[in-house]
């Protein structure tokens, strides 16, 4: 019982042997018999939330163990911010979105596939595949910093610096250049962060007048529009 219960807590990198996640399936041997415990939603949930987290934190330590610039950005970055100020207003993102220095990136591939991840392309967007078995839907993506990303977008990437360290240590872009990221390329879930990090107080009206005109009637947009 010990064992269904340790599949039932613990990411697959650390879960026994007999945890079948991809089934739905947890089965464990206990005096000679097999119990078999079908994962509820929820379960299988908290497995996905405890992978990207350690996705996130293997890569950013690979890099911090290598010394090469980065920064988190993207939902993880929000979901850092957001959750200083309110847990319960934290939305799970699947995506680790890494800023790197287009320089480095040649030296972030040695270190992270030293560490167990594939460099790839798809469509010409850079990540790194998490082992032999991964797959794009859970990479690690990388944007180039100081560089526009989409045709049409209305500023480049932010710099690293300036960064902030998480609780958890890993570098997370500053707040100012989330917030810059998010008005420029203002999809859906954009607009979603944006509304949450104006309902936590992390960003108000006084903001609108950081960005250029067009991001900031972006952001004076979702002030008056919040729903």
């Amino acid at each position: 019982m010990m064992r269904i219960l340790s599949c039932l807590v613990a990411p697959p990198a650390f879960a026994s042997k007999e945890c079948n996640f991809d089934s739905g399936y947890v089965s464990g041997q206990n005096a000679g018999m097999i119990q078999k415990k079908k994962l509820s939603g929820w379960s299988r949930v908290a497995i996905a939330i405890d992978e990207v987290r350690d996705r996130l934190l293997r890569s950013t330590r690979i890099l911090e163990q290598a010394g090469i610039p980065y920064a988190v950005l993207g939902g993880n970055a929000v979901a850092e911010w957001v959750g200083r100020v309110d847990k319960e207003a934290v939305r799970f993102t699947k995506d680790v979105d890494i800023l790197l220095r287009r320089e480095d990136l040649e030296a972030a591939k040695v270190a992270m596939e030293a560490g167990g991840f594939i460099y790839h392309e798809t469509f010409k967007v850079p990540m790194f595949i998490d082992g032999p078995d991964g797959s794009a839907r859970s990479a690690v993506n990388v944007l180039f910093a100081n560089e526009i990303v989409r045709e049409g977008d209305d500023s480049a990437t932010p710099d690293i610096e300036p960064f902030d360290y998480s609780e958890d240590d890993f570098k997370v872009v500053s707040l100012e250049s989330l917030v810059q990221m998010k008005l420029t390329s203002y999809r859906r879930r954009d607009q979603m962060h944006l509304i949450d990090m104006l309902d936590v107080g992390l960003i108000d009206g006084s903001w609108v007048g950081k960005y250029p005109s067009e991001l900031g009637d972006r952001l004076q947009f979702l002030i008056d529009n919040p729903e």
